[in-house]
């Protein structure tokens, strides 16, 4: 009997939500850990914006950027604005919400998935939501 096993071996790509901000800019945010940390360190290209909520539970969010087109202010609080969304500070008022570029993101040898070190952070406060449909 022949099994599958080739195929589970092969990662999947990750599962994220995605949303289209004013400008065109795309946000992608992972549902699991796993996702998380392709998102992260594979999907996200080093000029992209990469969002956490800080100190607790969430998905990591990266802000997809066109190196000829940096995002404005207003962009980078809409994604952090996501960030907030997916995590467990999605009910909390304004919170805290650390970005970086996705280049100063990086993995801790042995660290379990989901987890990630960053450096030049910057922190926004803003209120958890999604973009308007439209």
């Amino acid at each position: 009997m022949k099994t599958n096993l080739e195929n589970s071996r092969r990662p999947s790509p990750p599962r994220v939500w995605e949303y289209i901000l004013p400008g065109g800019y795309r946000v992608m945010a992972g549902k699991t850990d796993t996702d998380n940390d392709h998102l992260s360190l594979k999907t996200a290209a080093s000029t992209d914006w990469w969002f956490h909520v800080r100190g607790m539970p969430g998905s990591h969010v990266v802000l997809k950027v066109d190196k000829n087109q940096p995002p404005d202010k207003k962009t980078l609080n809409q994604a952090a604005a996501i960030a907030a969304y997916h995590s467990k500070a999605r009910n909390g008022g304004v919170v805290a919400v650390s970005g970086t570029l996705a280049r100063h993101v990086s993995k801790p040898r042995g660290a379990k998935p989901g987890t990630v070190q960053i450096r030049k952070e910057r922190i926004f406060k803003v209120r958890p939501s999604l973009p308007e449909a439209g």
